[in-house]
């Protein structure tokens, strides 16, 4: 039996004695519970039915994830709340992470380093302020990031980065399509306000226009070793785009105009872009300026301009209550305030400055490794990831679908880099078998 054989059984092996005992133990509880909770039942079925499925195919649960990081809407099961997505992350991690082929690369181990730097210097805060909701949020915040690229990876390694990404693509799709029917409709009815979309689930207009963003940038990069149409991406990034201007997403379009700018601008020698797009972007950056100038001109102190320097001015006082370790993660929880629009100095109000030390060392991080990679494999990971960190100048970082999507993406490329390699390396070595062969066969006929 060969080594990956055998380590391969040995984390099938640990998946059941780790989640066998706890999920039996799980199944008598829904048994009691089943006249007052049907919801718990059919809850730790779906358990049992995705053990099954990972023994069997461990990339299973990391494929269906990911069209689902999409899911903001809220889960209330037994009196737990939590969205979708955050809950799909943390069921994919499992088998993403005990079954997935090891060892990791080293820019993915780098990453998962970056990710235990920031961890550790938000550490302090979780100490200095102890409460429930500051632990959960400092788990939720490495699943986010850590948890993300390992379930990323686990799809491109096993060799579903097309279907998986097929599927992510698919999802925003389908929200921007929602997005488009209910912006025309509000055009057609004479209103030219900000589209927030009702179906398929009420979302506020800069988070699908985050998420569109993600979408247009994934379909315009069109990796290579993706193999997907020219028609259909292109046709996904306008679309994605035309929600993106429905919506009135101004973050969102800031992001993505520098994501295409890297994108068009790197070379990559296994992609021709067409240098047309660049023409896009400038008529984009005079939207949201013309945009930005009718708020101040207006006077409107409520508008979101003047409302943001109002949140950042009321946060830049609650950073210097506790300038070293912060108020706590989530600190604005229960009414507390508000969750400061930017990054940074969301960081530096729950984490005082030893946790935006640890989150500028992340973010810069995560910049230069994926920056290193094939442009092949690394150009769309880069990319996707700067959408979301521009985006976060101008607006909340630490949000649910927002930090994972785009880390999940990183990993799949990561995975699907490997597989290639790997996938090549067994070429060479048939090719090579077969030629000494054929050597064989030509002086022995």
């Amino acid at each position: 039996m060969s080594r990956p054989v055998l380590a391969g059984r040995l984390r099938s092996a640990l998946l059941v004695l780790l989640v066998g005992p706890p999920v039996v133990a799980g199944l008598v509880l829904a048994g009691l519970a089943v006249p007052g909770r049907p919801l718990l039942v059919v809850g730790a079925a779906l358990v049992v039915l995705s053990l099954g499925v990972s023994l069997v195919e461990p990339a299973a649960l990391p494929v269906i994830a990911m069209p689902a990081l999409l899911v903001v809407a809220r889960v209330d099961a037994g009196g737990v709340d939590l969205s979708a997505s955050d809950l799909v992350l943390a069921v994919a991690f499992w088998p993403a992470v005990l079954l997935a082929p090891r060892p990791y690369p080293p820019p993915l181990r780098t990453l998962l380093w970056l990710s235990a730097v920031y961890q550790t210097a938000t550490l302090f805060t979780v100490v200095a302020n102890p409460s429930v909701a500051n632990t959960v949020e400092w788990f939720h915040a490495w699943l986010l990031v850590a948890g993300a690229l390992v379930v990323g990876w686990a799809v491109g390694r096993h060799g579903y980065a097309r279907l998986g990404l097929g599927l992510l693509l698919g999802t925003a799709t389908l929200l921007a399509v929602g997005t488009v029917v209910q912006g025309v409709g509000q055009l057609a009815a004479g209103d030219l306000g900000p589209v927030y979309p009702t179906w398929p689930y009420e979302m506020h207009k800069n988070f699908v226009g985050t998420v569109l963003a993600f979408a247009a940038v994934v379909a315009y990069a069109r990796p290579v070793w993706l193999d997907w149409s020219r028609r259909w991406t292109l046709g996904v990034f306008w679309l994605a785009l035309a929600g993106i201007l429905l919506a009135q997403s101004r973050q969102a379009l800031v992001g993505l105009g520098v994501a295409l700018l890297v994108v068009s601008l790197r070379r990559d020698p296994h992609r021709r872009r067409s240098k047309l797009v660049l023409f896009l972007v400038v008529p984009v950056v005079l939207f949201v300026a013309s945009m930005v100038r009718d708020d101040v001109e207006s006077g409107n102190r409520h508008n979101s301009v003047f409302q943001r320097l109002s949140y950042l001015g009321d946060a830049w006082n609650v950073w210097l209550a506790d300038p070293l370790f912060g108020r706590g993660l989530r600190w604005w929880n229960g009414g507390a305030g508000v969750q400061p629009p930017n990054a940074e100095l969301e960081v530096l109000t729950s984490a005082g400055v030893v946790g935006l030390a640890g989150f500028l060392v992340l973010v810069l991080g995560v910049l230069v490794v994926l920056w290193r990679l094939d442009p092949a494999f690394g150009t769309l990971a880069f990319s996707v990831v700067l959408v979301r960190i521009v985006q976060a100048q101008f607006d909340l970082f630490w949000s649910a679908v927002q930090v994972s999507v785009p880390f999940a993406v990183a990993g799949v490329c990561l995975g699907a880099q490997a597989w290639h390699a790997e996938r090549q390396a067994g070429e060479r070595q048939t090719a090579e078998r077969r030629t000494p062969e054929r050597a064989t066969a030509a002086v022995h006929p």
